[in-house]
């Protein structure tokens, strides 16, 4: 497992310089919390919705992790799993962006895996 926490703050930032200008985010909660409806594209309109997320979840926690093989980041609320983030990089920025929100699909994420992270076979 491979995991380590890189801010634990009640904000998070995406930073536009990080994004591809034709970056895309897509979120999946399932029906069952809050995400978006359809994928959202462009690198000023990605750190434009996550610009102020600390209105919609203080109190996270991030922690940098392999997603599948990729770039990542979990983050959690009061030791709860609430998103992870899936990241492809191409040329040094990030391209899609992958967001599981479905409190269905994280629970392997909260079980069993106190510093959360897949593990590496």
């Amino acid at each position: 497992m491979w995991a380590r926490p890189v801010a634990v703050s009640p904000s998070i930032r995406i930073a536009p310089g990080w994004l591809d200008p034709g970056a895309t985010v897509i979120a999946d909660g399932g029906g069952l919390v809050g995400a978006l409806l359809h994928p959202l594209t462009g690198r000023e309109r990605i750190a434009a919705a996550y610009l102020d997320s600390d209105r919609f979840a203080p109190g996270i926690t991030l922690l940098e992790c392999s997603v599948n093989g990729l770039p990542g980041l979990v983050a959690r609320q009061d030791g709860v799993t609430v998103t992870v983030f899936a990241f492809r990089i191409a040329e040094g920025l990030i391209t899609h962006i992958w967001a599981v929100r479905n409190p269905e699909k994280l629970r392997p994420w909260t079980e069993g895996r106190p510093s959360g992270g897949d593990v590496r076979k």
